[in-house]
């Protein structure tokens, strides 16, 4: 009972917590997405040592690399991902038969 109430909690500060639990979520699954929980055997200290690297190339630390340029091109590499797993999410349901409008719709 108490759960439910817990979801259904309007109050601003609940809300605003929800909102934020959802986006560290969110942003946790962008570090399993990248692979670095397998690529680094869930070391939690080197995940944290390669985004503190990526944080200061984009503040301007000591490369030559425009953060600007870097920020661009890591976009842009996201952005194919999403787009890849977004094809592959739709032929998956076309195979399913499950594609709002599909053939079983």
């Amino acid at each position: 009972m108490e759960a439910a109430r817990a979801r259904t909690d309007t109050r601003d500060w609940a809300v605003a917590r929800r909102g934020r639990t959802r986006h560290l979520i969110e942003l946790g699954g962008l570090v399993a997405k990248a692979g670095l929980v397998e690529l680094t055997d869930d070391d939690r200290a080197t995940m944290l040592g390669a985004l503190m690297e990526v944080a200061g190339r984009l503040r301007g630390g000591d490369d030559d690399a425009d953060p600007a340029h870097l920020r661009a091109r890591w976009r842009r590499a996201g952005l194919r991902v999403f787009d890849a797993d977004r094809e592959a999410g739709v032929a998956g349901q076309e195979e399913h038969g499950t594609v709002p409008g599909g053939p079983t719709a």
